[in-house]
């Protein structure tokens, strides 16, 4: 059984390192040397513990690595050191789309490329607005509904609606074609959300697409000692409660976090990860160890890898709740070359991108003489 384990942690690595950095893939793997957690690999892995090699390059399940790193030295830390900031910017507001306006962070000449990050946009669409039928290849999208829904609807016949506090994740994969439209509240209000672009191992950006969708009632809520700090646990762990599942191909860390006047959040993140906050309401104050810096709302707040926490605190004195999105993300070891929806890791392949979108060949072979319904208004 040791042998068998053995065998299969080092095909797990080799075809890991292609992808992820070679010191995360290390300690990713240092736990599954016990041959007690090899139940812990199938399942993470969406395996059977006699699958063989090529039934791991095959499988379109394949989730990656897991979205809580076992073993981590900064979510294990005895004494964890918070982490410093390496800027603060405001997301300005710009068209985007059809109508519609966003709030753009990442993805523009202040922040670009911030691996695995390659777009954030806190966005607001109206009825009459919208995003219709587009394109994307090589990369993941995370939608977040903060308030409204949003109706969805793509080639390969899926569609249906996130409302208030749903989420969407929707791999791309080698191609997809799909629209998002506003859902008519029926009282005019404009729907608002987060929709986080993700990066795409290498290896992996010729998957098939697929969605997962996550339910508001879903969500499990962690709460600090004094109940002055609400976290709702889309992805990760947060003072010791755990998502409910992986939701995305790359490791990512997602927190909704409301902190009340008064209020402090102590929250360890991933080893390494690249992370980001960026305020919805009110004021957050990070504290660094070294200064505190306040942040006002429509701020995204960049930290740097170093250290093993964020603080972020609620003065006493505040008329309203703090609110932050949270979020981290296992650094990709590759090229980034992106032509708007098309992400890949070479020119060559955006060129062949946009000529398989065009020829509706190589994953967009469902695009030919395909329209949305929900799209059509915009016609």
């Amino acid at each position: 059984m040791r042998l068998i384990l053995a065998t299969l942690i080092c095909i797990a690595a080799i075809i890991t390192t292609a992808v992820y950095q070679q010191d995360l893939v290390v300690e990713y793997m240092r736990p599954f040397v016990r041959p007690s957690t090899l139940n812990n690999i199938a399942k993470t892995l969406n395996l059977k513990t006699n699958s063989s090699l090529s039934a791991m390059a095959s499988s379109t399940t394949f989730r990656g690595l897991p979205v809580i790193p076992p073993e981590d030295p900064s979510l294990n830390a005895a004494s964890p050191k918070p982490r410093g900031i390496q800027t603060v910017f405001e997301a300005r507001e710009q068209a985007e789309g059809a109508g519609a306006t966003v709030r753009r962070s990442i993805g523009t000449p202040k922040l670009r490329n911030f691996t695995p990050f390659l777009m954030l946009d806190h966005f607001s669409v109206a009825v009459g607005a919208g995003f219709p039928d587009h394109p994307h290849r090589g990369q993941e999208t995370i939608t977040y509904l903060l308030s409204g829904a949003v109706d969805h609807e793509d080639f390969a016949g899926n569609k249906g609606t996130i409302e208030t506090g749903d989420l969407q994740f929707m791999t791309a994969g080698r191609g997809i074609v799909h629209a998002e439209m506003p859902h008519d509240n029926g009282d005019g209000s404009s729907n608002v959300g987060m929709q986080l672009w993700v990066d795409l191992p290498k290896d992996l950006k010729d998957c098939e697409p697929r969605y997962r969708d996550l339910k508001a009632a879903e969500i499990p809520v962690a709460t600090s000692d004094d109940s002055k700090v609400s976290v709702k646990v889309i992805s990760g762990r947060s003072y010791g409660v755990d998502s409910v599942q992986e939701l995305a191909y790359t490791p990512v860390w997602l927190l909704d976090v409301t902190i009340q006047p008064g209020g402090r959040l102590v929250q360890n993140l991933p080893a390494g990860w690249n992370a980001f906050a960026y305020t919805l309401d009110g004021n957050v104050t990070f504290d660094t160890g070294a200064t505190k810096q306040q942040v006002a709302r429509y701020h995204n707040t960049v930290f740097e890898q170093k250290g093993d926490q964020v603080i972020a605190f609620n003065a006493a004195d505040a008329n309203e709740p703090s609110r932050l999105i949270l979020v981290a993300g296992m650094p990709l070891d590759q090229p980034i070359v992106q032509y708007g929806p098309f992400v890949l890791t070479d020119p060559s392949q955006v060129r062949k991108a946009m000529v398989d979108f065009s020829t509706y060949s190589n994953g967009f072979e469902r695009a030919e003489n395909w329209q949305s319904e929900i799209g059509k208004v915009m016609g």
